[in-house]
């Protein structure tokens, strides 16, 4: 048998398939395996992509060494859905191979020295652990490596060593009949404390056996040298199983606890649309538009269980982590252990359990953020993805896919329905769903009944301060205490991180930036440092100007900690929770803010944008943004979609239950369209009125975009190649192709390369996909130089 494979080497020449003999006594060769082959004089990982009985070469081919795994971790539809991304979205198919698998399951190479000659192998040096020749620094010894080279006692060998780790935990067995430890138990001395307690133990628990070493201690009250001692008499008998890590195991009440749900009309008449796609297999795409707290979820869930009572598995996408918590608590609500949970937020371990649990078919309903659209689930009857506009679900570095697109895919190759939910549908999906390719089904009416929170703007420019920071009006701080006095919480959100935007000295106008990007550094009060949130540059807070030395520097703008800051001098009574990337780098922090916020453990919740969307806690009953306009002048041609969305979503924090809600926007642009659409929640007029703009330029839905971008530490040589392209592009397209560029990107240096850019705007163009599929591999010639070639699909940003 021939095993085709792809191998692990992200590169132009070896961007095709490599075929391996199969020995007759390597079992478990199957289209998704695992494998490690020989490859020149090296080692590699590689994913078996196909198989066959003969081969077109006619040399002699070499033998597969090794299947990793027992099961192929990949299934057929994940091997096939690589090969069709790779040609969408111009990525090597090997870098999408391995984007599909927990980080633990990608092959860590190493390069050992290794002695030949019997006198190599009697040398002192060889001695001790393995030289790992990535370890080895010193020039002396780094000579002698050299000259044993040169020698040829020793050699270099390549392991490929896979880091994938099964927890394992020790399990009890009894030994004897029941009758056998109950005359163990009579015969035992009464001073035998332990003993005794351990067999009475056994003896009421027999039927539950075999037993875990923490159910068994924890159950009789014992310690190990107890265990360790029935075993030794033969009352048990103690062996290793496997076991997994459970991130969710906090998560959720008994499914019994729960009240039904009942739905109204409108959900009702949603799900009976959704309904016979799901039983009928039918590979349709649903947009559900409906407003915040239309009750969305409910719809979702229901349509999980019809999907279940027909024996199918079913697939959950959520935006972002923080707000996979409270999805997470509903879903594992209804569906008890049925759920695993995929994100970047669960540790190496837990990932690795939770995707072999839905790799062996042991769970049916999947709950993940972006890269969850790749789980190996089989049996899909149900794809559903909330919050669909948010750009989270475009992967920005390499491979630069988007979630919708894997689902649409997956959905058509499963015979299943997609659902897509939202307040504030991507304009690309309501487009879809005015000409009839995605059928919309609406809420038009929160799902209590309710109404939504009334919205006030507050125009900065004319505004009274509160503080001495000119962060909160007079009229937002008195909001907040009235609803800290009705023992109501609040949400406040303003979408920049840190303490202030930058450094400028007064004295000489010099803006403290960062060395390697195009930035300036932004202040961060708890860490005393100036931070650059692209790279990760970090240095101390200066007392003087670095360029003229002199004391009259000052930090401006404003960031999530300076309000924090603020809210504590203003109103100090209240209970403030911060929630942004610096507070919640740890492992569960995003479920312990939410927690404490849920139980009424503290007042106010400030945050990012992160706090925007899905959460949903009754006794919020006002919502405050401090400034909607940090995202409206991003040079951008989609910065009033983005500030409608995330004004829209996060005045849905307010007023959910029975409380009614209030939400204040400050911004400087009270005039603004997308904020004046934003203040009435009024989607539909966004739309109409934004389509016009998309129209007048020529961008997203009436065109196809492509960003073709152009790296280098030299500025010219990036500029010099971005002309290259772009001659290329004009040469071979048509004169209707709109081709923008080359010019410097926004952010014109990044990590010190100079970014250069062409966008290519276009409605149908046979000859694209080809040509941009050629300038990706001539990426590969011109990197040598320094160059880094980057093309994004239908990019979410260009900047």
């Amino acid at each position: 048998m021939i095993a085709q494979v792809v191998i692990d080497i992200a590169a132009k020449q070896t961007d095709r398939i490599f075929e391996y003999h199969v020995p007759d006594d390597l079992d478990g060769v199957e289209i998704g395996s695992r494998v490690f082959v020989p490859f020149g004089s090296r080692k590699l990982q590689g994913f078996v992509v196909g198989l066959s009985e003969k081969s077109k070469y006619q040399g002699e081919l070499k033998d597969l060494l090794l299947v990793v795994d027992e099961m192929p971790p990949l299934t057929p539809e994940l091997v096939e859905l690589s090969n069709a991304l790779a040609n969408r979205i111009f990525a090597y198919r090997i870098s999408i191979l391995k984007t599909m698998l927990p980080r633990v399951m990608r092959a860590n190479y190493r390069k050992i020295l290794v002695p030949i000659t019997d006198e190599a192998k009697k040398m002192p040096y060889f001695h001790g652990d393995p030289i790992d020749l990535a370890n080895v620094t010193d020039n002396q010894e780094i000579g002698r490596i050299n000259r044993l080279l040169r020698s040829q006692d020793a050699k270099i060998e390549y392991l490929v060593e896979n880091r994938a780790k099964v927890k394992k935990a020790n399990c009890y067995e009894l030994t004897l009949a029941k009758k056998d430890y109950i005359s163990l138990y009579e015969e035992l001395r009464t001073n035998a404390v332990k003993q005794r307690q351990l067999l009475m133990f056994v003896i009421e628990n027999y039927e539950q056996f075999p037993m875990m070493q923490n159910e068994l201690e924890q159950g009789a009250q014992l310690k190990t040298e107890t265990l360790t001692s029935a075993i030794k008499k033969g009352w048990l008998e103690r062996s290793q199983t496997e076991i997994y890590r459970d991130p969710i195991a906090s998560y959720g009440r008994s499914k019994a606890s729960q009240p039904k749900v009942e739905l109204n009309e409108d959900q009702k008449e949603a799900l009976a649309q959704i309904t016979p796609a799901i039983q009928t297999k039918a590979a349709k795409t649903f947009l559900l538009e409906g407003i915040t707290g239309s009750g969305k979820t409910e719809v979702y869930l229901n349509a999980i269980s019809k999907t279940l009572e027909l024996g199918k598995n079913a697939l959950m996408l959520v935006p972002e982590i923080s707000l996979t918590p409270q999805m997470v608590e509903q879903v594992k609500n209804r569906f008890g252990d049925q759920i695993a949970v995929l994100h970047s937020g669960l540790s190496e371990g837990e990932l690795y359990d939770e995707w072999r649990r839905i790799r062996r078919g042991e769970v049916h309903v999947v709950v993940g953020a972006r890269s969850a659209v790749f789980a190996p689930l089989t049996n899909i009857g149900l794809i559903v993805i909330d919050e669909e506009h948010e750009s989270s679900y475009k992967q920005e570095d390499n491979p630069r896919y988007h979630a919708r697109d894997v689902a649409i895919w997956r959905s058509k190759y499963n015979s299943c329905p997609l659902v897509l939910g939202s307040a504030t549908p991507s304009l690309d999906s309501r487009a879809r769903a005015q000409k009839g390719v995605y059928q919309l089904l609406e809420l038009p009416k929160r799902a209590n009944a309710k109404k939504l929170p009334e919205v006030n703007l507050i125009d900065l420019k004319k505004a009274d301060f509160a503080g001495n920071q000119l962060d909160l009006s007079i009229q937002l701080v008195d909001a907040i205490k009235q609803r800290l006095q009705k023992k109501e919480q609040v949400i406040l959100m303003l979408n920049r991180r840190g303490f202030a935007s930058f450094m400028l000295c007064r004295e000489c106008g010099y803006v403290m930036k960062c060395p390697n990007c195009d930035l300036s550094l932004t202040m961060h009060k708890d860490t005393q440092q100036m931070q650059c949130h692209y790279c990760g540059y970090a240095t101390a807070i200066p007392q003087i100007c670095p360029n003229c030395h002199s004391k009259r520097i000052r930090f401006l703008g404003t960031g999530t900690q300076k309000v924090l800051e603020e809210l504590n001098e203003l109103i100090p009574e209240a209970r403030v929770l911060r929630m942004d990337v610096d507070t919640t780098r740890r492992k569960g922090a995003f479920k312990k803010i939410l927690d404490t916020f849920g139980n009424h453990e503290a007042d106010i919740l400030l945050g990012t944008q992160m706090i925007a969307k899905g959460l949903d806690f009754p006794n919020v009953t006002l919502v405050g943004v401090i400034n909607a306009d940090t995202g409206l002048w991003v040079p951008d041609y989609n910065a009033s979609e983005r500030t409608f969305e995330l004004l829209t979503q996060v005045a849905g924090r307010a007023g959910r239950a029975e409380k009614t809600g209030e939400v204040i926007i400050q911004t400087f642009n009270p005039d603004h369209y997308a904020i004046k659409f934003a203040k009435k929640q009024d989607y539909e007029n966004f739309y109409a009125y934004e389509m016009k703009v998309r129209h007048a330029g020529d961008y997203p839905p009436y065109f196809y975009t492509v960003l073709v971008s152009v790296a280098s530490k030299n500025e010219q040589n990036a500029a010099k190649e971005a002309f290259k392209i772009k001659k290329q592009l004009q040469q071979h397209l048509s004169s209707s192709a709109i081709i923008l560029g080359p010019s410097p990107s926004a952010i014109s240096r990044l990590k010190n390369q100079y970014y250069y850019q062409i966008l290519v705007k276009y409605k149908k163009e046979d000859n694209l996909n080809s040509l941009l599929h050629q300038i990706q591999d001539s990426a590969q010639k011109v990197k040598r130089y320094g160059l880094n070639i980057y093309i994004d699909n239908e990019p979410e940003r260009i900047m």
